[in-house]
């Protein structure tokens, strides 16, 4: 049987923090879907069609990771992909309270799907998707951000 967990968020840009947490569930599972949420209300930096484009190419060459989008209730992509948990990772406390909040959500809809909570390793914490997004907007270096070999200008829509 294979133990599969999905790894939710809007990843607008997929940071260096976000690949950390795939390895460490990549270490816990047999596969990993990243599942992009689709929220149309929402402006984005890049187009959920460009966030799954760098993340699969991220990717390609790791065949126990998938990407998706979808535009439903977390929960219920995770039990459409046959998932046993959702990883959530945690940068600090706030982190911790909100995601808490929507583990205990989760389990009163669907009891059979675990929420694991992994803490962004310290030299990370301070990187987030809203971070990047500001300090490009403002001209400043976000490379060091983003994971090894990843161009966040190469997936703009041009």
């Amino acid at each position: 049987m294979t133990r599969t967990a999905i790894f939710p968020g809007s990843f607008d840009p997929f940071t260096r923090g976000h690949a950390a947490l795939v390895e460490d569930a990549l270490r816990m599972f047999d596969k990993v879907v990243i599942a992009i949420g689709d929220n149309i209300a929402k402006k984005g930096l890049l187009t959920v069609e460009r966030r799954k484009q760098l993340i699969a190419d991220l990717y390609r060459n790791e065949p126990r990771v998938e990407v998706c989008t979808y535009s439903t209730l977390t929960i219920e992509v995770a039990r459409e992909m046959g998932a046993v948990a959702i990883i959530r990772g945690v940068r600090n406390s706030i982190d911790f309270e909100y995601e808490k909040t929507m583990a205990q959500a989760n389990r009163r809809l669907f009891p059979e799907i675990a929420t694991i909570m992994l803490a962004t390793p310290a030299e990370l914490s301070d990187i987030s998707s809203s971070t990047i997004r500001e300090i490009r907007a403002f001209g400043g270096e976000i490379a060091e951000m983003m994971p090894e070999g990843v161009r966040l200008e190469d997936y703009m829509t041009k």
